[in-house]
């Protein structure tokens, strides 16, 4: 007989804006700790979205608006 053992699922990733990272709303902090990669990266995105279509800074607000904050 195999020892198979069913793997657990996985810890449900929940989308939050920053506490610990943040700049201005935590959005951008929130963005990066979901994706696990540097909040600098997600900045620098929003930063080209506002540069080439103007359309990033609509984006961020409606996403600190949408977002809850991490909680405790």
């Amino acid at each position: 007989m195999s020892d198979y053992r069913i793997p657990e699922p996985p810890e449900k990733r929940r989308l939050y804006r920053s506490r610990r990272d943040r700049k201005l709303l935590g959005v951008c902090g929130g963005l990066a700790e979901y994706f696990g990669i540097d909040s600098t990266l997600v900045r620098l995105a929003l930063i080209l979205l506002v540069v080439v279509a103007g359309s990033g800074v609509l984006a961020y607000f409606i996403a600190a608006v949408i977002m809850q904050e991490e909680p405790f």
